[in-house]
């Protein structure tokens, strides 16, 4: 068996298949003395970061535009190349129209990928179901699951994971849920099963719930980063570790809190003009339609009151406003563990995930996103570091909101 090291993709180093099979690849996140290792994730093997799609589809948060569909597949195809295989992804990313885009995508861009078969087959795709109302019985499961294997085009999802509990507001519909899951995996539609946004509480009764029908729980999807380590947190990661479950850490940046661009004077802009209003306006011209414009003034935005530290910007910005006065001592810490280390205040928040024993998945939209979060790997915060990190967090005031959906 020979060992090779990759700084450039397989598909550059070979041309004979034949070649390949007996040459283990290493990436370059495992070259060094803490030589990090895929993860096993219920039957898979999984990279110790993912990255997460959310923004793939999304206009009103993220601004999304068909015209990044390019860059997107640059980057998927970066990220493969880079040894990562693991990629989140919901039936419901994607706004209006554009809904299941996210999964459309990630479909394509599989299809499309250069490089070499065996690194596109083991893409680990995690793609989570929403708890719409009308979902109620396990064959409504068992079709949604067939609608994303058909936007994903692949044969088999890896992690079919319920994207929020209805306990907090329709504990009749939870068990739905859990057949839903039991459904889709005793008819081999998915790999392996999880959830997001489960509490303590919850996650015990759906893991007992499962393994008496012999469904292992391989994963629990939760808001996990220096800006979201609360009880409940520390206490879904102390039950998984002792069940054997695989945490999944999603804002490992905090919505990009934690990234240094952003300050009380410098938040991110709310969403623009977009294409569906322009398309409605010439369908409406061709047609002797009169448009009927509300907002003219943008909920005010548009009335010269307004400047860059005095904005009431998007929902985004409206989270910001309330935390990132309040995170600054965290700030400077990751700050300076930055400088020492030469590397990213980001690098320095997703490896913090990676340390704490979880699998972060940062939504990514562009190429430089994807290179900066790549060298989260590789290395590993020593233990002062985490424990200064961990300080800062407890002495900054700005804390993450929790997911409406979340728990106990």
């Amino acid at each position: 068996m020979m060992t090779i090291s990759l700084m450039t993709p397989p598909c550059a180093l070979f041309t004979d298949n034949n070649i390949i099979k007996n040459i283990r690849v290493t990436w370059p996140w495992q070259q060094n003395k803490n030589n990090l290792q895929q993860l096993k994730l219920g039957p898979m093997s999984v990279s110790p970061m993912g990255f997460g799609t959310w923004a793939w589809g999304n206009q009103l948060l993220w601004g999304y535009q068909q015209s990044m569909d390019s860059e997107l597949q640059q980057l998927f195809n970066l990220a493969l190349d880079n040894g990562i295989n693991l990629f989140d992804t919901a039936d419901s990313y994607g706004t209006g129209k554009l809904n299941g885009q996210s999964e459309k995508l990630l479909g394509n861009f599989i299809a499309q990928y250069p490089g070499q078969a065996e690194t596109r087959d083991n893409v680990v795709i995690a793609t989570k179901f929403a708890a719409y109302p009308w979902r109620l019985t396990p064959n409504q499961f068992v079709n949604a699951a067939k609608s994303s294997l058909n936007r994903l085009q692949i044969e088999q999802i890896g992690i079919a994971q319920l994207h929020w509990s209805t306990a907090n507001y329709a504990p009749f519909q939870e068990r739905a849920l859990w057949d839903g899951l039991v459904a889709m995996y005793d008819q081999g539609l998915v790999r392996a099963v999880g959830v997001s946004n489960y509490g303590p509480k919850q996650l015990l009764k759906i893991h007992d719930y499962l393994k008496e029908r012999g469904v292992p729980l391989s994963s629990v999807q939760v808001q996990f980063s220096l800006l979201s380590m609360g009880e409940d947190q520390m206490e879904i990661k102390t039950i998984c570790d002792s069940l054997g479950i695989r945490v999944i850490s999603y804002s490992p940046l905090g919505l990009g809190m934690l990234t240094g661009k952003y300050t009380p004077s410098n938040l991110p802009q709310g969403p623009s003009m977009g294409e569906d209003q322009m398309e409605i306006k010439t369908i409406c011209d061709s047609l002797g339609i009169r448009v009927i414009s509300y907002s003219p003034l943008g909920l005010g935005m548009l009335t010269g009151k307004y400047t860059p530290s005095n904005l009431p910007q998007g929902p985004r910005s409206l989270l910001f406003r309330q935390i990132i006065p309040g995170v600054e001592p965290l700030l400077i810490s990751l700050k300076e563990i930055a400088l020492k280390r030469g590397k990213t205040i980001p690098q320095v928040a997703i490896n913090w995930c990676i340390c704490k024993g979880t699998i972060p998945i940062p939504g990514v939209k562009s190429v430089k996103q994807a290179e900066e979060n790549l060298g989260a790997l590789g290395w590993k915060l020593k233990a002062n570091e985490l424990d200064q990190l961990e300080y800062a967090a407890r002495q900054s005031p700005g804390k993450m909101i929790q997911n409406v959906f979340q728990t106990r």
